[in-house]
């Protein structure tokens, strides 16, 4: 094409294009008029440390050294701007500027902007647009991934590694002989936001002075540079294979949980060990049940259906990201990689605004997933954002908790008047209770919780406690119920003045041993509990709750056990029933637990 005069704008100098036409000879210009705005914009982004600036200018220097041998003069025309246009550069002002030049000088415009080339168009202006296909720019970086490769990372001075395998049962291999050079990852890094800027399925994610996070098709790529590394690194990850929530072999109670109920989903693990994965199986689950699907993601790189729409944190705040979810009204937002107090935040108030809400964290052990929320939001909010925790671990489900509030003393003490909100911590398939969150002090503690063995120091305290009822009694039994709590079996006739008056002295006796102690009648030659469970029927309604036992079991103190809890003890009736009023505060515990299926266990 001849064109006497040529001026081109930044988007077409930083893309390298002019240089490569005119050493093709498709272009033959006289005149190459640089405007001095798109040395200063280019100016300003190096000195940002993008790798766009140095790009341009060495673009640049490249369409100089063709002067001689191509027979055509650069020249550097305009006045160089100010602070002001430099600072709205993305709002056209540095463009408006390079367009005043072509009218001016008469000249045909060269660009990669197509709102750049309508809006000179419209002007009367001579226009040369190009516009990239993705097929002329090969993505770089596939020549280091094969089939089972999840993630490539490059650094100066160091040969080409891979990370291959599956999540959690990987291999981090040289791929290469070759140390790779700063010069060669500059490079690599410029034809990569190059690549992102050409790509309809592309974008730069973050840009900042030392360090870029890029997004091509499904690789996230993320490019650090001194001196904010101490050498240049390129570190590429691609999901190697996409799941279904059917391959991860749910049990019929957690998938009525995700299907039915479960709307606060944490969803946490060790990095790299399949969590993503799990949040794109559960986006397309839930998709296939016709609900609205959003995503927050930072950065994007989610692979899921075009019917899913992701946003990215990056490019807006916490609260545009509120509003925007709040009237788009999804059914379930997905929000991957949870890392500052922010984002914790916006999780929880999103889903107290009633938006079903799965959050992905980094976490070694379940708990830990919670306790990531402890000091960011209110204790007792925490299971009202959270209802189901998912461990994810070497790809596969390790673990499943369940979240819930109770008012209760916490495991470990024994006084009524210690009674507080407790966030309780239950094994999702068993029932189990496992942890406890409370307030202590002015600090929240969270504690494990161990119902299926007494301590050692339990066991020892038994012979102490038998001595000390030996001063009322020559026949007496003692079993330890937990490290806090026993009982104490003695003659029939004995009971009543261990108790004594109004249970004074037994109340003595609690002070000085500092143990809670539970009197019952011993059976000649036995004591009254027994190790195994009885058989039971119960039926129960808003007044009463009752348990049906055999005959042989009539007139026994019966211990109610839940969840391998000791919770109180009954007398059996003449009929061999136990019944108890639904209203009372055990009763209402017992039935709570029947409710959800906990393990209720009678023992004589």
């Amino acid at each position: 094409m001849e064109h006497e005069k040529i001026v081109p704008d930044t988007s077409i100098i930083i893309e390298g294009l002019l240089s490569q036409k005119i050493k093709a000879k498709e272009l033959h210009p006289k005149f190459v008029l640089i405007h001095e705005a798109v040395v200063a914009e280019l100016e300003s982004q190096a000195n940002k440390g993008r790798e766009t600036g140095l790009k341009g200018l060495e673009e640049i220097k490249a369409i100089r050294n063709l002067t001689k041998s191509h027979k055509f003069e650069v020249q550097f025309k305009g006045s160089r701007p100010g602070d002001f246009e430099i600072r709205y550069a993305k709002s056209g002002e540095i463009d408006s500027l390079i367009r005043e030049l072509a009218v001016q000088e008469q000249a045909t415009l060269f660009t990669a902007d197509k709102v750049q080339a309508t809006v000179a168009e419209s002007k009367g202006i001579s226009v040369i647009l190009y516009e990239f296909t993705a097929s002329e720019k090969p993505f770089i970086l596939v020549k280091y991934f094969t089939e089972d490769t999840m993630s490539v990372h490059l650094k100066e001075g160091c040969v080409p590694r891979a990370k291959k395998g599956l999540p959690g049962n990987w291999e981090f291999v040289k791929i290469s002989k070759e140390i790779l050079s700063a010069d060669a990852l500059r490079d690599m890094g410029k034809e990569i936001l190059e690549e992102a800027s050409l790509r309809e399925d592309s974008f730069i994610e973050v840009e900042r002075r030392s360090s870029s996070i890029v997004q091509i098709a499904n690789y996230r790529i993320v490019i650090t540079r001194p001196p904010f590394s101490d050498g240049y690194e390129i570190t590429a990850v691609r999901p190697i294979k996409q799941l279904s929530l059917s391959d991860y072999k749910l049990s019929e109670k957690l998938a009525a949980r995700i299907a039915e109920k479960a709307e606060g989903i944490l969803i946490a693990g060790p990095p790299g060990h399949g969590k993503s994965t799990f949040c794109q199986a559960l986006a397309e689950f839930y998709l296939t049940k016709n609900k609205v699907i959003k995503t927050i993601e930072t950065p994007r790189d989610l692979v899921l259906s075009d019917e899913i729409t992701q946003y990215s944190l990056s490019h807006g705040a916490s609260k545009e990201m509120q509003d925007i979810l709040l009237l788009s009204r999804p059914d379930y937002t997905l929000f991957d990689e949870m890392r500052s107090t922010e984002d914790f935040r916006l999780y929880s108030d999103l889903r107290l605004s009633g938006v079903g809400m799965v959050g992905v964290v980094h976490a070694t052990a379940c708990i830990d997933a919670i306790q990531r929320f402890i000091g960011r939001i209110e204790l007792g909010v925490i299971p009202h954002v959270m209802d189901t925790v998912i461990f994810i671990q070497n790809g596969k489900i390790d673990k499943v908790f369940s979240v819930g509030m109770q008012v209760k003393v916490p495991a470990g003490m024994t006084e009524a008047d210690l009674a507080r909100p407790v966030v309780v911590v239950h094994d999702f398939e068993s029932g189990k209770l496992e942890f406890e969150v409370y307030s202590y002090g002015e600090e929240t503690v969270v504690i494990p919780v161990k119902t299926d063995s007494i301590s050692p120091a339990a066991r020892l305290a038994i012979e102490p406690i038998k001595q000390a009822f030996k001063k009322y009694s020559e026949k007496v039994e003692v079993e330890m119920v937990s490290d806090n709590k026993c009982v104490v079996y003695v003659p029939a006739e004995k009971k009543m003045e261990i108790i004594g008056p109004k249970g004074e002295t037994i109340q003595r006796i609690e002070e000085k041993l500092g143990i809670s102690i539970d009197v019952r009648e011993l059976l000649e030659g036995k004591k009254k509990s027994s190790k195994s469970p009885i058989p039971y029927e119960v039926k129960h309604n808003k007044s009463n709750i009752t348990f049906h036992l055999a005959a042989e079991y009539t007139n026994k103190d019966v211990d109610i056990v839940v969840d391998n809890d000791y919770l109180l003890t009954a007398h059996s009736s003449k009929k061999a029933d136990l019944k108890m009023t639904s209203e009372s505060s055990m009763g209402k515990i017992l039935l709570a637990a029947l409710k959800k299926g906990k393990k209720v266990e009678l023992k004589v």
